[in-house]
């Protein structure tokens, strides 16, 4: 389907990733489908990008942190693995693909939330319950017969 792949959805912006960011670009061998090919060619592709190096503003280096988990190093460096197709190319590609679109997420702003409090009639409500339910679990006491 056209349109339907990763970083075609609303909000994502092409973000460029600087040569002087990307510390390594190193090929594996890949598993899954390929048959012999995939034991002779190294078609994976590990992408690690100094973060620190693409001079995000805070708050887009802060969500980037949430966003990567453990594919961000303590060193400060973003580990992406692409195996998904049988190329170095297409695997590359996909690679610096997801890399720029897990910036251009970093750089969305959440939503501020806005704090709500309840009103006097909803507070009245919670407190008529909680008697009425007071009332009920009383009466399952023992009965006394003085």
């Amino acid at each position: 389907m056209p349109g339907s792949g990763p970083g075609s959805g609303p909000g994502s912006a092409v973000v460029e990733i600087p040569d002087e960011a990307i510390v390594e670009e190193k090929f594996l061998a890949s598993t899954g489908p390929g048959g012999q090919n995939v034991n002779k060619v190294a078609t994976a592709v590990q992408l690690r990008i100094d973060v620190f190096r693409l001079g995000l503003a805070p708050h887009a280096y802060q969500k980037l942190k949430t966003l990567a988990g453990t594919k961000l190093t303590a060193g400060g460096e973003l580990v992406i693995t692409a195996r998904k197709f049988r190329t170095q190319e297409a695997n590359r590609a996909d690679a610096r693909e997801r890399v720029a679109e897990l910036i251009a997420r970093a750089y969305e702003r959440d939503a501020k939330r806005i704090k709500t409090k309840p009103s006097k009639a909803a507070k009245a409500r919670r407190v008529d319950e909680k008697k009425g339910r007071s009332a009920v679990k009383a009466g399952r006491g023992k009965v006394r017969l003085d």
